[in-house]
């Protein structure tokens, strides 16, 4: 089955990107790596990250660390139908998202999380799904044509979200164009998927760091 084994964001000043990690998340390199660009880019990026936790006390200890640490709001943490969560924009323009679907705090707060999702915003979920399967990767959820979820033995799930829906539901515009400022290791790299996401092969990006 083919994974992702780490997270590649562009950034302008990497230093102080990894900083923000390793001090809001408790990230280091072997999920997410930081590496300098000046691509140009506007707009949403196509892609958010998302911190799933096991309590609503979790999602706000992530959430004010990650505010203290330099992020901005862009969808306060809030009670919802499905649970409880927020989005927010890290320094370097990542947007991320922290929740949880539970309700109710069952022990003290902490800043773990149980998943790392990466949720691709395409504009076409079909396509993109088969596109992907031919890649190796084994599909663990579908919804039809709205969200699909593969399985995954790394650190990083992948998922898939139509675009204006993904915009939607963290709080920013769809409208963006230039680079994602992503890139995906993985064994199975490397290729592009049809929305321009860039997988590369991990041995090239280990010995690149």
């Amino acid at each position: 089955m083919t994974s992702i084994d780490s997270v590649i964001l562009e950034v302008a000043d990497a230093t102080a990107a990894a900083g923000f990690y390793s001090s809001a998340f408790g990230l280091d390199s072997s999920q997410v790596r930081v590496r300098a660009s000046e691509a140009p880019t506007t707009g949403f990026r196509g892609f958010t990250l998302s911190l799933v936790v096991s309590q609503p006390g979790n999602v706000d200890a992530l959430f004010n660390a990650a505010l203290d640490a330099g992020a901005t709001v862009l969808k306060p943490a809030s009670k919802s139908l499905w649970g409880y969560g927020g989005s927010l924009q890290a320094p370097d323009g990542t947007i991320w998202k922290i929740a949880t679907s539970k309700k109710k705090d069952s022990v003290p707060a902490s800043r773990s999380f149980d998943e790392l999702v990466l949720l691709l915003g395409v504009e076409d979920v079909k396509a993109s799904k088969q596109f992907y399967v031919e890649q190796g990767l084994s599909v663990g959820k579908s919804f039809g044509g709205k969200y699909v979820e593969f399985a995954s033995d790394s650190g990083v799930k992948l998922a898939l979200y139509k675009r204006s829906g993904l915009a939607k539901d963290v709080g920013v515009p769809a409208d963006g164009s230039g680079s994602h400022r992503l890139a995906l290791a993985s064994a199975a790299g490397p290729f592009s998927d049809p929305d321009g996401f860039v997988w590369e092969a991990t041995a090239s990006v280990s010995a690149s760091a």
